[in-house]
């Protein structure tokens, strides 16, 4: 008897040291994510005041959590059109991207985007905040109802392109729609319907390039498109760029 009692109570004991080193483990996984979670916010709040800053921007955009794109994203975007000064903007999806790039071009001078939207209400709403900030005559919202297009023997859903103007040579193009619901890599017929369309030394912007489905439409892309140079930026749900040589 003595010697079961002692076996249980080593057993007892190993136990309690396991669930206890379990909750140790626990305890600094959880820091770390706190830590992490702070410096990922810190850094998007950064990112926002420098957007701010950059654009002067004397009225506030619109909420960039959830599905819209993130404030170093939206940096990235306006750093590049500051610099390149692209004449010809074409954005897949409308939103706070829209605002920030007319106002890059009101800054710039010149310059105009087109932004296709497949959701009537979003595209009311984007058309409102170009009016709220005095950008209506920089950025037009063309409504873009996703249709069957058929690439290489397969169907897709994706933006009417009828209301892009004939002839038009894309100086940037950013890609963050349509929703990843709309089906696997539902991001990709951005390529071939609107690569053969980029100018010289034209950039394209993707967001969410960490999501597994972007992955696989960059991949695509680079097999497809293999003069495109890709390159990626640091932001939080990463950005994928391609930029066509001169």
């Amino acid at each position: 008897m003595p010697l079961i009692l002692s076996t249980l109570t080593i057993l007892l004991l190993a136990y309690t040291l396991h669930k206890l080193r379990r909750a140790h483990l626990l305890l600094f996984e959880l820091r770390d994510q706190s830590r992490q979670d702070n410096a990922d916010l810190f850094r998007q709040l950064e990112a926002l005041q420098g957007l701010y800053a950059e654009l002067d921007l004397k009225t506030s955009l619109p909420p960039t959590r959830g599905w819209a794109a993130s404030p170093d994203f939206l940096l990235e975007l306006a750093r590049h059109a500051r610099t390149a000064r692209p004449l010809s903007v074409v954005e897949c999806s409308s939103g706070a991207s829209t605002l920030v790039l007319a106002r890059c071009m009101q800054l710039n001078g010149a310059g105009r985007v087109l932004s296709l939207e497949h959701d009537p209400h979003y595209a009311a709403q984007t058309r409102a905040q170009l009016r709220h900030h005095g950008l209506q005559d920089w950025a037009e919202v063309l409504e873009a109802p996703l249709q069957e297009h058929t690439l290489g023997g397969d169907a897709w859903s994706w933006y009417g392109t009828d209301d892009l103007p004939d002839g038009l040579s894309i100086d940037l193009l950013v890609i963050d729609g349509p929703p990843q619901a709309t089906g696997s890599m539902a991001r990709y017929p951005a390529g071939p319907l609107l690569f053969p369309r980029l100018s010289a030394g034209a950039s394209v912007f993707l967001d969410d390039a960490a999501r597994s489905d972007e992955t696989a439409v960059v991949q695509r892309w680079q097999r497809e498109y293999p003069a495109l140079v890709h390159a990626t930026r640091t932001c939080e749900k990463g950005c994928a760029v391609l930029t066509k040589p001169i």
